[in-house]
């Protein structure tokens, strides 16, 4: 099974560690935020993984090459961004000739810890053009749901922006869910981001395709979750992956 993993990004709100060090690198206990994921990935039987890089990407080559001496270590991929952070969306696209030889791979955030069981996570995508993890935590930005748990559209309960493929659609007559930052694609998708610019977010994508394709959320009883991004999460962090 392949996994993308998203460790590309500046890490602005982890200053001033992110000012010597790219944030999957940035230690929770001991071991680099990214090494705590490949684990926990290889672990759920996710053997060939791909790592798009931006900040300090000499610094995760070097991390990952190290790795080539432990003969059970998985196969890992880079996907270079160094000339230009392409988001999540561009991210994927530009990472196309790295996982398309699957019929449909993991993403996860580098900066995302959890329990979430990645085995039944991704079993449960099976039939569906993309799964998203999500969950009833407290935010602005909601994902928008039906009663059959298909995506309809976006919104931001502060301003009152929505966005959604559907005219007129009223955020009240859904279930607003929060992104947990764990999705699955299938490569069958690729083809249609070929008309989307190099860099883009992939959540416009999937409300762009959302009224026309299966894209689903998914809900684990019992989901902890825990956004690594500020220096004072560092703590419970550590806590936090301790406990699972």
């Amino acid at each position: 099974m392949k996994a993308m993993i998203f460790a590309a990004g500046l890490g602005t709100r982890l200053k001033p560690l992110t000012d010597r060090m790219p944030k999957a690198l940035v230690p929770v206990g001991g071991r680099p935020l990214l090494g705590i994921l490949i684990e926990k990935l290889h672990r759920a039987g996710f053997d060939d993984m791909v790592i798009n890089v931006h900040h300090f990407a000499d610094m995760i080559e070097e991390w990952v090459t190290s790795l080539d001496s432990h003969p059970a270590s998985p196969v890992i991929h880079l996907s270079d961004e160094r000339k230009e952070l392409l988001e999540t969306g561009g991210g994927i696209k530009h990472a196309r000739p790295l996982l398309e030889d699957c019929d449909r791979f993991l993403i996860h955030n580098v900066d995302i810890l959890s329990n979430v069981d990645l085995v039944r996570f991704f079993a449960c995508g099976e039939g569906s053009d993309v799964t998203l993890l999500v969950s009833e935590r407290k935010t602005s930005r909601y994902l928008l749901f039906d009663d059959d748990m298909r995506l309809v559209g976006w919104t931001n309960t502060q301003t009152g922006e929505v966005k959604s493929p559907h005219p007129h659609l009223d955020p009240s007559h859904y279930h607003p869910l929060a992104f947990a930052g764990i999705h699955q694609m299938s490569t069958s998708l690729f083809p249609l981001m070929d008309a989307w610019p190099a860099r883009f977010s992939v959540i416009d994508f999937y409300l762009n395709l959302c009224a026309s394709h299966r894209i689903v959320g998914h809900v684990q009883p019992g989901l902890r979750l825990m956004d690594v991004g500020k220096l004072d999460t560092l703590a419970a962090a550590e806590a936090f992956v301790t406990s699972l």
